[in-house]
């Protein structure tokens, strides 16, 4: 299967879960991610809202606030719309859909980071391989707002995907623009990626 056969066919499966089956999986997979110290290590943490059946991530958002973390949500660039930014996201941060209905912060651009000021980045993803390949929505957000972890041993930001266990393929195909995760994290366990 090519990539958008695979796309496909995950998205359906991560959107068959019932509400009930979506928050117990959020639930086990953020009692997973919070023993672990690398969590609550990070004081810039990169974050999603979940969307078309995404690992909800709001149970970590709420921990990583918690343990005195700051936490930003993915912006379109403006004026490069294949990158993201990071605005800082808070309890009453003002959003508003972007053009694929996904909200965002309401924010001046210089009051965004780029993805090498964060400590840690929460990420959304389709399928996953144990080597850390991932396949996300098709647009290479971001692939390309990580370019530069792929030109040079960047110690940060700490990448690590999260998903349904019903998302791993035994062997995803890298490309060469593709950036791996260090970590993934499921309902069931958090998957440590040795780097090639």
């Amino acid at each position: 299967m090519d990539s958008g056969e695979i796309r496909g066919q995950l998205r359906v499966k991560r959107c068959s879960l019932t509400e009930q089956q979506q928050e117990l999986a959020a639930q086990q997979m953020s009692l997973l991610v919070n023993k672990e110290s690398f969590f609550i290590q990070g004081s810039r943490v990169g974050v999603y809202l979940a969307n078309d059946g995404e690992m909800d991530p709001s149970l970590l958002v709420s921990a990583a606030r918690t343990a005195g973390c700051y936490c930003f949500l993915p912006v379109i660039d403006p004026l490069n719309a294949h990158c993201l930014y990071f605005a800082q996201y808070d309890l009453d941060t003002e959003l508003k859909a972007n053009r694929y209905g996904i909200l965002e912060p309401v924010v001046e651009q210089a009051m965004m980071l780029s993805a090498k000021d964060l400590d840690i980045l929460l990420m959304p993803l389709v399928a996953f391989d144990r080597e850390g390949t991932r396949i996300g929505m098709g647009g290479g957000f971001y692939d390309r707002s990580l370019a530069f972890m792929a030109e040079a041993e960047y110690p940060k930001p700490t990448l690590i995907g999260l998903a349904h266990s019903l998302q791993e393929i035994p062997h995803l195909i890298r490309q060469q623009w593709d950036i791996p995760l260090h970590l993934i994290a499921t309902e069931k366990e958090i998957i440590c990626v040795k780097q090639k």
